[in-house]
């Protein structure tokens, strides 16, 4: 009789498409299948299993992909370790074999005297299944190859050792579950859930501030290669492509093991839960916070200043900051804090002062983003206008762009972009 108690691929033997079918496997065996119940459970997995496809855009052997999906998600003993280290040695090597028989048993199994008893010709569709050509939220196309291709690869593998090193060989090519997967994250009470639709936006989108960027990549650069790098703190005025760099940095370097995770100035509480996940992880991570910036009577900002550096426990080496804000100091400055004396009788105005520069010290790396004077503004409504391949005339593109930023938000990158998007809105 087939077993489905794994050691360390546990919640494989828990998923619910694949425990219905492994039961229904077992009964076909011991010849006990009933046409009316699991004729009926039959279809239900069928079910499920296109919904999958649907989702994820798989394609292929429906019932091996998703056994390769599942195996690509655990996070267990070995799949850890083997993200970190590739191959590895001990006792886990031989139980994770064991695993791999039996999950062979379930890659290999011949449905065919299933479809007969149960009359469900419907059945060989699922093995050789064609996707729409839609888009999907699950996996972007890349991820999604690569679960169809280990699938593919796992049905070529001629014993269990084979399989064993293709999943092996996954693992540390592309890492293990959701941190592997995907390439930026949000906060969800402390729990990191996946972004499944990042804007695919290059550092070459941003038209200009060539030495801003490449500030940023340098920085960025000397993380990901494990040198000294710092905390980044990009501001300036509204619309000039802060927030575009950071989507670019996460594209560009998810290939080399960055990931960004997204955290809001009231999620600062999950921080250090955030951090415990990711430290030990053999990935770069960037915790990235949009439009960073306090009121004088707002106290979160101490919060952020232990996490980033002054807590007792050391931030772990494989973590960044990244933050975009408006202003350069973080948090709001007035008058008074150039006062000796206060109107509110603060007598240490100085320290005052001083504490509220602390958080933007902590971060070592400042880049300055300002808006374009107008030669630059034409430049960028001149280059966008030529990557979307507007038929227009120069001096008219101009005319209109000139209109445009008067009557909207000034001179600006987003300014720029918007005008494009209004012209390419009026031609289609």
């Amino acid at each position: 009789m087939m077993n489905r108690d794994f050691i360390c691929y546990q919640t494989i033997g828990k998923d619910s498409i694949f425990s219905k079918l492994a039961d229904l496997i077992r009964r076909d065996e011991d010849d006990k299948i009933s046409f009316s119940g699991d004729r009926t459970l039959l279809y239900e997995c069928m079910a499920e299993l296109v919904e999958r496809a649907s989702a994820g855009g798989f394609y292929g052997n429906l019932w091996h992909v998703h056994i390769a999906e599942l195996i690509v998600n655990d996070e267990n003993a070995y799949s850890l370790a083997c993200e970190r280290r590739g191959e590895i040695d001990g006792s886990v090597n031989d139980l994770v074999l064991m695993d791999m028989e039996k999950l062979r048993e379930y890659f290999d199994y011949d449905f065919s005297g299933i479809i007969k008893k149960l009359g469900a010709p419907e059945l060989p569709l699922i093995f050789d299944y064609r996707p729409d050509s839609a888009d999907h939220s699950r996996y972007n196309k890349r991820i999604r190859d690569r679960i169809c291709n280990l699938a593919d690869e796992l049905s070529r593998a001629a014993d269990a050792k084979e399989m064993k090193a293709a999943v092996t060989a996954f693992y540390k090519d592309f890492g293990v579950g959701k941190l592997g997967l995907h390439k930026a994250f949000r906060d969800l009470e402390g729990e990191i859930i996946p972004i499944k639709n990042i804007r695919h936006v290059k550092l070459s989108d941003l038209v200009g501030y060539e030495i801003a960027k490449k500030k940023l990549v340098d920085n960025t650069d000397a993380f990901i290669e494990g040198k000294p790098s710092n905390n980044c703190l990009l501001y300036g005025d509204a619309g000039t492509g802060k927030s575009t760099c950071i989507k670019a940095i996460a594209n560009e370097y998810y290939d080399k093991g960055l990931r960004i995770i997204e955290v809001y100035r009231h999620q600062f509480k999950d921080l250090n839960h955030i951090i415990d996940q990711i430290k030990g992880r053999n990935y770069r991570f960037i915790i990235y916070m949009d439009d960073l910036s306090f009121e004088d009577f707002e106290t979160e900002y101490k919060y952020l200043k232990a996490v980033i550096e002054g807590g007792l426990e050391k931030k772990p080496e494989n973590l960044l900051m990244y933050a975009t804000s408006n202003r350069r100091h973080l948090i709001k400055e007035s008058f008074s804090d150039k006062k000796s004396l206060s109107d509110e009788g603060d007598i240490h105005r100085n320290d005052t002062v001083q504490e509220k520069l602390s958080l933007a010290d902590r971060f070592g790396v400042s880049i300055y983003f300002g808006r374009p004077s107008y030669n630059e503004y034409q430049n960028i409504v001149i280059t966008l206008a030529q990557r979307a391949g507007l038929d227009i005339s120069e001096e008219e593109l101009l005319a209109e762009a000139r209109k445009w930023e008067m009557a909207h938000s000034g001179l600006s990158g987003r300014t720029a972009s918007q005008f494009i998007d209004y012209l390419l809105g009026l031609s289609c």
